[in-house]
């Protein structure tokens, strides 16, 4: 016995009416599909839950969003993760050739006979996606006029004009926003400017806030270029300011010029790992008091306490430089800062 919800319009009420005709199915099993499971929120999506798990019904929720993010633990732990993947263009023609062969379900009614570089073209258009493709194809067939045979001759023109622009995937909030911002970062840390201006030309083509993946560039030179090039940081904040002065689309180009210096600058983690080892060191150690040495002593008692008395000032020293430590005695031993051998390091 199937039931069928779609959770865009069904709500509380609709999924126990599901479970209660479920019951009324003695002996027989019943699957509980639910459609766009990710517009459910977490109390719908836990209303399930003891009926998955006792077996009154067998739960399939399709969503074409990231399952991690938009469906609650303990639903996904009862149910494996089926992956539907883009088709191959192989797939795409083989479902296009059927559609211009079958006269009942499909298109050879009209007539149509479609070039081959028409129908190679469709295919790379629709980017895995057959609904895309059969789309196309049904208006490019249907907008073309027939000829005195009656056969309808589409071309690529016809085909590029039945195709609107299709979106690039993203969503600002989901996987394929961590997909891409992933990726650009990484290809910048690999020193690849080619994939990192691929990336950043895919993020912005689908409408992803220029100024966060400013911020994410100025994060990454410190993060991963450091002082190993310390202009690295200045050329991707002066990157943001320039694209706040400007806009789009020519601060994209400020972008794509912090993304090529970032990406071909030397690397090194060196300052983010000194600094994170600094911060556990704070952690774990608490509020370790301040040496006397370098207390301040604006008053009388201060100074009586030694507060500043053995603190000795560059200044008076050749190259205005004397070794001393600057750490709390419990941290004498510590080095955080490590340098690499590259670039101004």
């Amino acid at each position: 016995h199937l039931i069928n919800l779609s959770a865009v319009t069904a709500g509380v009420k609709d999924v126990r009416a599901a479970i209660d005709e479920a019951r009324q199915q003695p002996g027989k099993p019943t699957i509980l599909l639910v459609d766009e499971i990710h517009r459910f929120n977490k109390a719908q999506q836990d209303l399930l839950l003891p009926y998955v798990e006792n077996g009154t019904v067998t739960f399939i929720g399709a969503t074409t969003e990231n399952p991690s993010f938009e469906v609650i633990p303990p639903l996904l732990s009862r149910a494996p993760v089926v992956v539907l993947e883009s088709l191959s263009e192989s797939d795409l023609e083989l479902i296009l050739r059927r559609a211009l062969a079958d006269k009942e379900r499909g298109l050879a009614g009209l007539g149509p006979k479609v070039d081959n570089e028409a129908l190679s073209y469709l295919i790379r258009a629709a980017k895995g996606d057959a609904r895309l493709a059969l789309s196309g194809l049904e208006v490019a067939v249907q907008t073309t006029a027939a000829d005195a045979s009656g056969c309808r001759q589409v071309d690529l023109q016809a085909i590029a004009d039945a195709i609107l622009k299709k979106s690039l995937i993203y969503d600002k909030d989901g996987e394929e926003h961590y997909n891409l911002i992933s990726a650009l970062h990484k290809s910048l840390r690999g020193s690849d400017p080619d994939g990192a201006l691929y990336w950043l030309a895919r993020m912005l083509g689908a409408g992803e806030d220029p100024l966060y993946i400013a911020r994410r560039m100025v994060r990454f030179a410190s993060e991963d270029v450091g002082l190993a090039d310390p202009r690295a940081l200045m050329v991707a904040v002066a990157a943001q300011q320039a694209f706040h002065l400007v806009g789009r689309p020519e601060g994209d180009l400020a972008l794509a010029e912090a993304a090529i210096y970032l990406a071909t600058a030397p690397k090194s983690s060196a300052l983010y790992e000194a600094y994170s080892e600094a911060r556990q060191q704070v952690q774990e150690r608490g509020s370790l008091p301040v040496p006397l040495e370098l207390r301040n002593a604006p008053t009388g008692l201060m100074r009586e306490l030694g507060y500043g008395r053995d603190y000795l000032y560059p200044h008076d020293f050749p190259e205005a430089h004397v070794p001393m430590s600057y750490l709390p005695e419990d941290l004498q031993h510590m080095q955080f800062y490590q340098p690499k051998s590259r670039g101004y390091e």
